[in-house]
Formats: structure tokens, sequence, C-alpha cells
């Protein structure tokens, strides 16, 4: 399995627009796409403009042959129009040497990330919430973090009240970070399985690969006395899902 994101950051009131171009032209056009499995439509809990497309295909050479097909390029131009700009302006002279300034469009970042664990139930075709965690691993220590995740986490998660579907990635570009996702049924299980502890109890049964900056960050926070050193090695993300098609 191989995933795709495409981020980008959409203007102000222009959410209903974008979700209906994504469920009436988007959608239909993915599921004619062979090897794509998966297409949803998530926005972020803490930044409201912040949305993504992220989709799962069957292989990265179906998800390339999609890109150079030129469809996703004519998917992207329809929603180009209510992206945000950037903070970014552009500065030139007109044909009567007068000074023009024109904001630069914040252009979608497009990440791809490789699978290397997932659910084996289907995968589901209704609203519902999304989390991410994004995990830096030592080098040398994915394939350990990847059996721990198969054999220890993901049963873990597959009996969890309301969540849906499990997957482990890696990044294309950066080989030493993990992505898990997992999809529920509603913000309030995703939320009671982080604070009833059990994300905790998951987090430390990969204690041993994680990056030694991280590994540092959770001694400090036993001893609650110190100061805790902050890192990126663990991050965590909240996505409510606006549009979602399974086509398997």
């Amino acid at each position: 399995m191989f995933m795709r994101l495409v981020q980008a950051k959409m203007r102000p009131d222009t959410l209903p627009i974008i979700r209906q171009i994504y469920d009436e032209k988007i959608i239909p056009q993915l599921q004619k796409m062979k090897g794509c499995l998966f297409a949803c439509l998530i926005r972020s809990e803490c930044q409201s403009d912040e949305g993504i497309s992220l989709t799962l295909w069957d292989t990265q050479e179906h998800a390339e042959s999609y890109v150079k097909s030129g469809m996703f390029q004519a998917l992207l131009n329809e929603l180009k129009p209510y992206f945000s700009d950037s903070s970014e302006w552009k500065v030139q002279l007109s044909k009567d040497l007068k000074l023009e300034y024109q904001a630069v469009p914040d252009e979608p970042v497009i990440k791809s990330y490789a699978a290397l664990a997932h659910s084996e139930e289907k995968l589901p075709d209704q609203m519902m919430y999304l989390r991410i965690v994004s995990l830096k691993i030592q080098p040398g220590k994915m394939e350990d973090f990847k059996n721990i995740y198969m054999k220890e986490i993901l049963p873990v998660l597959r009996s969890v009240k309301g969540c849906r579907y499990a997957y482990l990635t890696t990044g294309a570009e950066n080989k030493n970070e993990a992505i898990s996702i997992t999809i529920w049924d509603s913000k309030e299980d995703a939320d009671a399985y982080e604070q009833g502890g059990i994300f905790k109890e998951l987090l430390e049964k990969a204690k041993p690969t994680y990056s030694d900056l991280y590994q540092w960050k959770m001694a400090l926070e036993r001893n609650k006395s110190r100061h805790m050193i902050t890192s990126d090695d663990v991050s965590v993300r909240y996505f409510s899902v606006l549009s979602v098609k399974g086509f398997q």
C-alpha cells in the first residue's frame, strides 16, 4: 500500500465549495484510477484553514501513473482558486515602469509514504475522525519498530472502541520517520483512547526504537521537578473527515 498527502491552505469560507468539488469531481475521478483504494478530505482541528487530501493506493506505481496521466494536475487546478495566498509577494515592473505587487499563491505540499503495516479490515466508507502520529526512529531501527507495531500495537488498536482502521507508513524522503494513522468512528472515541492511557502505553512499547532525543524527553517527563525538553520527535495531529470514499 502507498499513501499520498496533498496539503493546502484554504481561503476563509471556501470549505463548502472545496468539499463539493471533492465529492462531485475528485472522488469520481479517483474511483476510475487503477489501484486507488481510498480517498478522503480532512481538515486540521487546530488549523481550520488547513485541508489535506489523503489517498491510499495499491502500489507506488499506481500512484505515479495517476500523476503522470495529468489527472492529478487537472483536479488540483479545480481547487486552486480557493487556496489562500502566502505571506510572500512578487514585485515586478509593469509595461509603464510602475511597480506592481502581487500575492504569491501558497502551493500545496505533496508527500508520499510507503506502508509498512495495516489493519486487515476493509477501509471504512463513512464520516469519521482521524489521528496522525509522527515519530522519529533511530537509524537502523525501523524494522524493529515495524515488528513491534504489527505484533504489539496493531492488535491493541483493533480492540479499542471506535478504532476502525490503522496503518503504519514511512516517509519516502525521510526513512527515519514513521507515520501511524488511525481512523475513528468519532472524536469522542479517539479522545477516550488517548485520555484513558492506552496511547501512552503503546508509545512505551516501542521506546527502544525512538530517537535518543525523544528517549531523553520521556525520561525527563518522569521527573516533574525538572524542565522537560520538547521536540518534534513525536507529533500528534487531529483531523475531522469531511469527505470519504473507499474503492475496495
